[in-house]
């Protein structure tokens, strides 16, 4: 099953991004729906200050060499493959192709609960506490402060990637973060950082 066909609720019904829309006819939907950078938030312009820091996040998971993995955070399961559903390889641009597609979630839910078999057959739960790796609210990033904008669209969310491939989960911060100006002078699209750091990772 694919993982964008499994956005199961756990326990309560939510409002999707087209339900949201059509509510908001009249004004239009809103820029963090449509932003591909959702982690700039609405577009409000504001003075950074250091560290950058999220209120809420988007979140995503994925499953490869895996048997009926499944992915339950902020009462809906993210991932929910059939109990015997064998998950393929990840791809040779793994992870930088990975995304976070549900959200915004504010910081910060219970635990995340990861089930799941290692390709060995070997069954594995674990719980992996987002807020414990995250607690310190930071933006991971590597581009210098001094190249950032002062003023900037609002840091108000982050991407935030579970992955479990066989015998270990990780998870990793997917950011863009813009710069004061383009590194290369000949191309105007140069002036974003676009990064997917690792935040965590344990081998069951």
């Amino acid at each position: 099953m694919k993982r964008f066909l499994h956005r199961i609720p756990h326990t309560l019904p939510r409002s999707t991004p087209g339900t949201l829309c059509a509510l908001a006819l009249m004004t239009g939907c809103s820029n963090a729906m449509t932003s591909p950078h959702p982690q700039f938030g609405e577009g409000d312009v504001v003075r950074n200050t250091f560290p950058l820091k999220f209120k809420r996040h988007n979140f995503g998971s994925y499953c490869f060499n895996t048997i009926g993995c499944k992915v339950l955070y902020n009462n809906f399961y993210d991932s929910l493959d059939e109990e015997n559903e064998v998950s393929p390889p990840p791809l040779p641009n793994y992870p930088n192709n990975l995304n976070a597609d549900t959200g915004p979630i504010e910081n910060f839910p219970p635990p995340a609960i990861v089930t799941w078999r290692s390709l060995d057959g070997v069954p594995h739960e674990a719980k992996i506490d987002i807020g414990a790796i995250f607690k310190d609210q930071r933006i991971l990033h590597h581009v210098p402060e001094d190249q950032i904008p002062t003023e900037t669209a609002a840091f108000d969310g982050a991407d935030i990637v579970l992955v479990v491939n066989d015998r270990t989960i990780s998870v990793y911060m997917k950011t863009t973060i813009a710069l004061k100006k383009p590194r290369d002078p000949s191309n105007p699209l140069s002036n974003s950082v676009h990064e997917m750091n690792l935040a965590y990772t344990h081998t069951y």
